[in-house]
């Protein structure tokens, strides 16, 4: 250890070598601009890593794709997306969102009903057929109406026409109203107590609400003692005594029997849907029996109805 290296630092040792500034290939000072002064560089600084320059943005390569490896980045780069998003498009995703709200309700609540929920698939498909022979049915009614209609306007053979409907017509009401006898294809329904059991005139009323309503023309309902009622809009029924039914004023006695006239295949799916008339009359104890008939007959009549305020519009 020579003399001169003692005096160099006043201690005794030698100085020890500090960061030399960077050089080129051949020792020449560092051509870049940016190059840090050889005089700031010191042993002591921390080396701080600097985040290199992204690449730039190759031709398919978004801004948004770029960001998306930096939270930070990528939060502030969708943030300018959506500024930069046209009133149209805003007012699709609501409209989208509303139209999956929409249908999501929907189906939640045909899902909960608690009718078809439970009914069988070959009930839903008979209920189906019946809803399309019913609007079949209708139309057929519409064009028979307006065949009608041309004929009494045809005329030389308007008034022959308009005598003919008028006959049919009358004879239409008067097996809606009860007071012509009716015949065609139906069903015998019968109702048969069970135990202590007796059928109740909810439970009459709840299957003729139902008959009605897939289509029943004409209804009569008799009891055990031979009494007939013929069922007609205004006819009520009321519990009477021992299991008996008041029916339009008229004292029936079980087991009682509904002979009605209509479509038989549309009658019997309405009457056996599950939680309809035969299932609830079971869970009561009771019994339901239904029979189709090629012929039935409907011979209990109503006494017409004498008006007193109402009349007709000319």
């Amino acid at each position: 250890m020579s003399g001169d290296e003692h005096t160099e630092t006043g201690t005794g040792w030698p100085k020890q070598p500090g960061p030399q500034p960077p050089t080129g290939p051949a020792g020449e000072p560092d051509p870049r601009p940016d190059a840090p002064d050889p005089d700031e560089l010191s042993p002591l600084a921390p080396e701080v890593e600097v985040d290199p320059e992204p690449p730039p943005a190759t031709a398919g390569e978004s801004r948004l794709d770029r960001a998306a490896g930096r939270p930070f980045a990528s939060a502030l780069a969708l943030v300018g997306g959506w500024r930069r998003t046209s009133p149209a498009t805003v007012m699709i995703f609501v409209l989208l969102a509303l139209l999956g709200f929409t249908l999501v309700e929907q189906l939640r609540t045909t899902s909960t009903d608690p009718i078809t929920s439970a009914a069988r698939q070959e009930d839903l498909v008979r209920i189906l057929y019946d809803l399309n022979s019913q609007e079949k049915r209708l139309r057929q009614d519409i064009a028979a109406l307006e065949d009608s209609q041309r004929q009494l306007l045809s005329g030389e053979q308007g008034q022959q026409a308009a005598l003919e409907e008028a006959a049919r017509r009358a004879d239409e009401l008067g097996i809606l109203a009860g007071t012509l006898p009716a015949r065609g294809p139906g069903l015998v329904v019968r109702f048969e107590p069970g135990g202590a059991g007796a059928i109740s005139a909810m439970r009459v009323l709840d299957a003729v609400q139902e008959l009605r309503g897939s289509g029943a023309e004409a209804m009569q309902i008799s009891g055990a003692d031979g009494v007939t009622v013929r069922i007609i809009a205004s006819t009520y029924f009321l519990d009477g005594e021992n299991g008996s039914l008041f029916v339009g004023g008229r004292l029936l006695t079980g087991p009682y029997t509904i002979t009605v006239i209509g479509d038989p295949a549309t009658m019997r799916t309405a009457l056996n849907i599950p939680g309809g008339v035969v299932a609830t009359v079971d869970g009561d104890g009771g019994t339901v029996i239904v029979e189709d008939r090629e012929v039935a007959e409907v011979s209990a009549l109503h006494a017409p109805i004498e008006l007193e305020y109402a009349r007709p519009i000319t």
